[in-house]
Parts: C-alpha cells; structure tokens; sequence
C-alpha cells in the first residue's frame, strides 16, 4: 500500500521560487493529525488547532444562530491570520538562515 505523501499536491511558490509559502506543512499536518501524531502535527503547520476550531465553529454556527456569532468569527480569523504569520515569520528567520 502507498503512502498518503505520495498524493499530496506541490507547493506552487516553493517549486516556482524556492520559498516556502505560508500555508506550506498544512497537508502533512492533516496527514499527522490523521495518524494520531498530534505533537508532529503542531511542529509542522502551528495554526492546524486554531483552524480546526474555526471550522468546527462556523459549521456550528451553519445550524444554531446566536448573538455576536459575526464578532466570534472575525475574531477567529485574526486569530488564525496571527498564527500563521507568526509561524511563517519565525520559520523565515529563524530556520532558514
């Protein structure tokens, strides 16, 4: 049986400029979280847990409608946008040089 790596799309700005973009680690952080490797997962794409949480909070929010749910969201979001700039920050300078 062949690897669930084997079927993973390319990163498009990785292979046309040779740099990591910032969504880079996402499918093998699935792939990780998939396998129970929940540690490797986190290590790989940091913001995996933070997307998960706004997933499961706007497919809630698809059934049952309460107040402020827009605020929640938009929180959620900016949450999101400063993890993952934050980790693509820390991998630039921190790991590549």
């Amino acid at each position: 049986m062949s690897s669930i790596e084997e079927y993973m799309l390319p990163c498009l700005n990785k292979s046309v400029f040779g740099i990591d973009c910032t969504g880079c680690g996402a499918q093998r952080s699935v792939a990780l979280l998939l396998q129970g490797n929940f540690e490797a997962a986190f290590y790989m794409y940091p913001a995996i847990y933070s997307i998960i949480l706004l997933l499961v909070f706007v497919v809630f929010n698809l059934f049952f409608k309460f107040r402020h749910d827009h605020t929640i969201k938009i929180g959620l979001i900016i949450f999101n946008g400063v993890i993952i700039a934050g980790a693509y920050l820390y991998k630039m300078f921190y790991i590549f040089n």
